[in-house]
């Protein structure tokens, strides 16, 4: 039996004294009370010091004044392992010790500086932590997590893990990228980051070979050797490169699964009973009181990133994370920054506007305003909260991002009791932009980007929505342009059309918008569109096909890339044409809701029966017996019917599924309902194989049950590299090349100059643009400035360009730069373009 000395954890009076002393004297200084909340937040939490050994911690704890709960039924209680933990393992049964120690109270904090805490490391787990207190008025034990926690390896509902942040930081292999320069403005010896040229935005889950970020740290470390080999890349790895930013989609903790466990279970187990001397034996232990056993499960929640709950966002959702170590998402950070064709930079996507229901069980009621579509509205206005909101993302980006992307600004809402008006709290979004990242050394401003749609949702945002207004108060910050933005659908016939004023305002102002076509909302909007509207087919002949080749189109490519304005976003899930959608597994409540909002479109739009039929794809739902396509979509219209007609009445949308899909299916009642039921009707047309068919036997169980089974099914569906071998090597190469022409002239990122020429051609139901550009030449030279014309036949019927008569150019003095994969152009005075085809000329001379 092997014999351990116990360490001896307590709480140092004198440290604690001089760490309570500190805040106290904040909060007699003259600053502003958020200023004061702001100071003492970055204390708050847990931070491990290398040199002392020592922990602080501090937790704010308004819902604990109370007088009938007493500080001395308030403690920290303390879970460190005794025995290796695999982060890797599905389930593991691990022998921890558990401590308890009254931390001080003052005011609405509790502070403590403790030996003998654990720190963990990319090799060993630390202490996990978390404030434990008995409810006097129900006499409940309940525990208050750290909602600044640095790691979080099984989940919100578990203990945080105490991490050497220090070490982690110090062994960093990008600190040379770090210190270099980003831009010539400085102030305090803060380096601004300049923006990229154009930012690939990923889904972990979906976008790595794993699902996690080692995975993707992973590929690109094979990028990197095959570049420095000048070895040929497959396709799919071209989708990966040609980009200076990645934008992941949120990484925070998201909504975890519910109607199984609260706090204290779920990914994190504990039994309250003590090992005895047997057991410790058996274990292969020193026996000693305290000693528990609590079974860990390693985090498999499935989210498209948004369905946030604020709590932990200093941390990584461990759902992304092989190793469930914060390293992890370093060594990804480091790859991207020292990639041999010039740094990648990494933007982070921050979810503060609004939080999923979730975070009522996680954070103190000071942190909600009450419900919204989303489910909570955030309390910004609450200078604590505000406080500790910035300092979560301070934290975050400390692990060295380069830009942030904040979505939902605006969201970001208050009532002004002076003004009687409901305002935007632009002063809120301006100080995430003003957050200095301090890395060692290195102090650094990041980019920002907003995602602000204003005056949305109210009726006619679309159209009303200037898109600038972050842009007008800071000229730096980039927002989300007007073509990009959630309601986009180049599928549709008249599209490109009715967006005419739109696409010229990119041409006029667009050079602080994201610009694009494809990202996670658009493509997914795509998926929305009703087939019956009138759908451009020459992009396809089915729904998949005309999907993807509106959302990874050379016309819409070449536009964004070869002459718009802007910073040109492209999502790998459309360059790679593979399927998404906001899928989330976790929801035991309302996950038959979110199906129902998914399931049609997803079903429809990006699946194929040739693709269902495939033997490892849709495992779940084909064991629940739905083995063909048709039989599935067709139940699926059912239920979309069924719950808009209960109105997400689960009990009567099983009853009616029952009645026309069961026993009774054929009964008079049944077939009289099915008149006046658009549910019933589109349920008795399923053809059932036999009596053990899940839909036979369907309650609200199977409901959720069939529910769970879909989003697992269609997230796996969706990772990307199950098109490795589909996806089509011109296309890739097109793309590649027009990514490398933008990254060679950084002046097509500014707004067009008066003897700039940007014009359309609408004939019927044909649409064209065209146009020319000039070089801003900075200084008088001899040399002509660089030139490009480009002519993309958006939609309709074949049409002839005459290109030089259009923009009145010799073009004996032009060449092509780059068209289209398969045109052929043999005289560029006159020729033929179809829908979905364009060309880039180039002068010669240059």
């Amino acid at each position: 039996m092997t014999t351990i000395t116990r360490p001896q954890i307590k709480l140092i009076e004198e440290e604690t004294r001089k760490l309570i002393e500190w805040v106290e004297n904040i909060e007699k200084s003259d600053n502003t009370v958020f200023d004061k909340a702001q100071t003492i937040a970055t204390r708050l939490g847990a931070h491990y010091c290398h040199n002392s050994g020592l922990t602080e911690i501090g937790f704010w704890t308004p819902e604990l004044e109370s007088d009938v709960i007493q500080p001395k039924n308030i403690y920290l209680e303390i879970f460190t392992p005794k025995q290796t933990i695999k982060p890797t393992k599905h389930s593991q049964r691990i022998v921890f010790r558990r401590d308890y120690v009254n931390l001080e109270k003052h005011g609405e904090y509790f502070w403590g500086v403790l030996s003998g805490l654990k720190a963990g490391t990319k090799d060993n787990f630390g202490s996990f932590y978390w404030l434990r207190y008995l409810d006097g008025d129900t006499n409940e034990v309940r525990v208050i997590g750290d909602c600044l926690a640095y790691s979080l390896p099984y989940g919100v509902y578990a203990p945080a893990e105490v991490y050497n942040m220090t070490s982690l930081q110090a062994t960093r292999k990008d600190m040379a990228y770090l210190l270099t320069d980003q831009d010539t403005e400085t102030d305090e010896d803060i380096t601004h980051v300049h923006a990229p040229h154009n930012i690939l935005q990923l889904h972990v889950n979906t976008a790595s070979p794993d699902g996690t970020l080692a995975g993707l740290t992973e590929l690109y470390q094979r990028l990197e050797k095959k570049v420095y080999q000048e070895e040929e890349l497959t396709p799919a790895e071209q989708n990966f490169i040609g980009y200076d930013a990645i934008q992941l989609l949120p990484i925070e903790p998201t909504v975890e699964y519910r109607g199984k466990h609260d706090l204290g279970h779920g990914f994190f187990i504990i039994d309250d009973k003590d090992l005895d001397e047997m057991d410790a034996e058996s274990e292969g232990i020193e026996h000693e009181p305290g000693n528990i056993k609590i079974t860990l499960k390693k985090p498999d929640t499935q989210n498209w990133g948004y369905d946030i709950v604020i709590f932990g966002s200093s941390a990584t959702n461990p759902s992304v994370l092989r190793t469930l170590r914060p390293d992890e998402v370093v060594e990804f950070i480091e790859t991207l920054h020292n990639f041999p064709t010039g740094p990648i930079k990494l933007i982070y996507d921050l979810v503060y506007g609004h939080a999923d229901n979730q975070g009522l069980d996680l954070l103190n009621g000071r942190f909600m305003k009450g419900p919204n579509m989303y489910g909570q509205d955030v309390n910004h206005q609450n200078p604590v909260v505000r406080a500790i909101l910035l300092e979560m993302q301070r934290r975050k980006i400390n692990t060295g991002a380069d830009g942030i992307r904040v979505d939902g600004g605006q969201d970001f809402k208050f009532f002004n009791p002076i003004s009687g008006r409901v305002e935007y709290d632009d002063q809120y979004l301006q100080s995430m932009a003003k957050i200095v990242q301090e890395i060692g050394p290195s102090k650094r401003r990041l980019f920002a980007i907003f995602e602000d749609g204003r005056p949305w949702p109210a009726e006619g945002w679309e159209e009303i929505s200037t898109y600038r207004e972050l842009i007008e108060i800071n000229p730096d910050f980039f927002q989300w342009g007007p073509l990009i933005f959630a309601h986009n659908t180049p599928s549709l016939k008249s599209f490109w059309n009715k967006k005419w004023q739109r696409v010229c305002q990119v041409m006029q102002l667009g050079e602080n918008w994201i610009t694009g076509c494809g990202n996670h909302d658009t493509l997914r909007r795509g998926t929305q569109v009703d087939p019956h509207l009138d759908i451009n087919w020459n992009l396809g002949k089915t729904l998949p096909e005309v999907l993807h080749n509106a959302y990874d189109n050379s016309v819409i490519t070449l536009l964004n890339y070869g002459f718009s304005p802007g910073l040109p976003m492209d999502f790998i899930n459309c360059t790679m044409r593979a399927p998404w959608g906001f899928l989330r597994n976790t929801d035991d409540r309302y996950g038959v809701k979110v199906v129902s909002e998914e399931a049609g479109g997803f079903l429809d739009w990006q699946i194929v029966p040739e693709t269902y039929d495939y033997p490892n794809l849709f495992p779940r739902l084909k064991a629940l017996g739905f083995t063909k396509l048709a039989e599935l979509r067709q139940f699926v219209r059912g239920l979309i019917d069924a719950l808009a007609e209960t109105n997400y009445d689960l009990d009567e949308v099983a009853h009616i599924c029952q009645r026309h899909l069961g026993s009774e299916g054929s009964s008079e009642a049944s077939k009289k309902e099915a008149k006046t039921r658009k549910s019933a009707a589109e349920l008795q047309k399923l053809n059932l194989p036999d009596k053990s068919h899940v839909l036979t036997q369907l309650s609200v169980a199977k409901l959720k049950e069939f529910a769970k089974a879909f989003m697992e099914d269609a997230h796996e569906m969706s990772n990307v590299w199950l098109q490795e071998e589909t996806i089509n090597p011109g296309q890739v190469a097109f793309n590649l090349a027009l990514r490398q022409f933008r990254q060679q002239h950084p002046w097509l990122r500014h707004n067009l100059r008066p003897t700039d020429r940007f014009n359309r051609i609408q004939d019927q139901d044909t649409t064209l643009f065209y146009g020319l550009r000039r070089a801003i030449v900075e200084e008088e030279t001899d040399t002509e400035p660089y030139e490009v014309a480009m002519v993309a036949h958006m939609t309709g019927e074949p049409f002839t360009v005459t290109l030089g008569d259009w923009l009145q150019l010799d073009l004996d003095q032009w060449q092509i730069a780059i068209a289209s994969p398969g045109l052929e152009i043999k005289d560029l005075a006159a020729f033929e373009l179809c829908d979905s085809q364009a060309v880039l000329l180039e002068r010669q001379s240059c």
